[in-house]
């Protein structure tokens, strides 16, 4: 009866989550830019929780717990201090200019806002090709999560494919109901439950410990090393390796990319990424500290399960653990519903449409993204059928190859030199170099901590702005349609040539 209640409660929330995107289906609009954007319509809240429910996904919500059990809490100073204002700071530099220029020219996808401004259909597939092949493994990790996480609540009971399924199912049903839409009014529900039974949840476990001074100090009697810095993983070049390569790695994310165009103006935005490394901070400290006290509890944690699930089991009633997983579940419902409406767009706007069949109906391209919505939700688990890693390894690797896109993509944002053949050679060299580190066992990934995915940032860059100055730039290559000037107002001011956004009924 246990097993069912809390898999019951977990149905439930998911079932909340689907009717908040079928309440989105029905005051969508029947355009483009409506399903993939929302219209460009977001508000300051709206616009913050999507962006934060989207990145908590299951790396953040096991992941992050996983290994402050595993070496420390000191995981919170890279995620939750370092890459909390750093991501702020590259929203600014990053999105807001993306902000200015996709509201001029209509944009939908990074590779199109590329491929425009090159005149290169190539490196606009390019780029968007990268993007997919690095958000596979991400949307996978999500299923993985999710399977596990019904593994540990249900002790076993609710097998790993199962828990995989159920979130595959429910949150492609609200993707192809509701676009971009239904996921952000569905994130922002999300986001708030998760930010408020993390806190409960803290609340609860330590009152059951003896507070807050008896849970740090078992954990100082089990592991004393968790009382200083610098000790064990946490050397100074995993720490800054980890926290710019994520850092830089979630900006081109094609779920949080596109979050950079939906804004309704650029005072939004700006309110967004001020109040965003505050908001990142109030979940990861109690989440994180969750795994690292729990070193000092008289639990057993079995070989290669998350910790979050057995310390909830242990300390708080069934149905308040299985609202804590619902919480997490919504974290990676987030995270995938985002990924594979992004994916989709990435395939129908800068694959389908100007290679395969350039006079696409609207119509037409509404209909093959929503099929790609659930095609790359299908292979992503059945993917996750055969556990590739673990959430941290899987996780780790999907950002450092992003990465590698975000000095290119800030060179053709800030420098018009920037040449075709430049953008093409820093993007394609440093990704086969990365692919080789990943898939060749022989070869080593970091060097005394160092991840070597950031020396091939460096290489990205050098390349880029190194061929660029050594080549002229191609006919179709226009720099002025990157040149926009902040109006002073938010930005409103560059909105008046939109050309994106045609409408399915076409």
């Amino acid at each position: 009866m246990s097993v069912a209640l809390q898999v019951g409660i977990v149905v439930a929330y998911l079932l909340v989550a689907l009717a908040i995107g079928l309440l989105a289906y029905r005051v969508a609009e029947s355009t483009a830019e409506d399903y993939y954007l929302a219209s460009r319509s977001l508000g300051t809240l709206v616009l913050l929780f999507t962006t934060f429910a989207t990145l908590l996904s299951a790396f953040t919500f096991f992941g992050g717990p996983n290994l402050a059990y595993q070496a420390g809490p000191e995981w919170l100073i890279v995620m939750g201090v370092l890459d909390g204002v750093l991501f702020a700071v590259l929203w600014y530099v990053i999105g807001y200019k993306q902000w200015l220029i996709g509201r001029r020219n209509g944009y939908l996808t990074l590779g199109e806002m590329l491929g425009d401004r090159f005149g290169s259909p190539g490196l606009r597939a390019l780029v968007a090709g990268v993007s997919l092949m690095w958000l596979f493994p991400y949307v996978m990790l999500q299923q993985m999560g999710a399977g596990e996480a019904l593994v540990g609540l249900s002790g076993g009971a609710v097998p790993y494919w199962a828990g995989a399924a159920l979130i595959t199912a429910f949150m492609v049903l609200y993707v192809v109901l509701a676009g971009m839409r239904g996921v952000a009014w569905t994130d922002t529900v999300q986001g708030l439950f998760m930010l408020s039974i993390v806190w409960i949840a803290v609340v609860w476990v330590l009152s059951a410990v003896g507070g807050l001074g008896a849970a740090t100090g078992s954990m100082l009697e089990a592991r004393p090393e968790f009382g200083s810095f610098g000790g064990g993983l946490y050397t100074p070049g995993f720490i800054v390796s980890t926290a710019i390569t994520i850092g830089f790695g979630v900006t081109m994310f094609p779920q949080i990319n596109q979050r950079f165009f939906v804004a309704e103006s650029g005072a939004v935005l700006k309110r967004s990424f001020t109040l965003w490394p505050v908001l990142v901070l109030l979940l990861f400290l109690p989440a994180f500290m969750l795994g690292a006290w729990a070193v000092g509890m008289p639990v057993e944690v079995p070989e290669g399960a998350n910790v979050l699930p057995v310390v909830l089991n242990e300390y708080t009633p069934l149905w308040f653990a299985a609202l804590v997983i619902a919480g997490a579940m919504a974290a990676m419902m987030s995270s995938s519903d985002s990924m594979l409406l992004s994916g989709s767009s990435y395939f129908t706007r800068d694959v389908y449409r100007p290679f395969v069949n350039p006079d696409a109906s609207a119509r037409r391209e509404a209909w093959l993204a929503r099929v790609g919505v659930g095609a790359f939700a299908t292979l992503a688990f059945f993917a996750s059928l055969l556990r590739p890693g673990t959430l941290i390894e899987v996780g780790d690797t999907a950002f450092s190859g992003f990465a590698l896109l975000a000095l290119p993509v800030i060179c053709a944002l800030y420098w018009d030199r920037t040449t075709r053949d430049g953008m093409v050679v820093g993007v394609v060299v440093p990704q086969v170099a990365y692919l080789a580190l990943v898939f060749v066992p022989a070869l080593p990934r970091s060097y005394a901590g160092w991840d070597y995915a950031l020396a091939l940032m460096v290489v990205s860059a050098l390349l880029t702005v190194g061929v660029s100055l050594l080549t002229d730039p191609t006919d179709g290559s226009d720099a002025s349609r990157f040149a926009v000037v902040d109006s002073g107002e938010g930005g409103e001011g560059v909105a008046d040539d939109v050309t994106g956004g045609d409408a399915i009924d076409d």
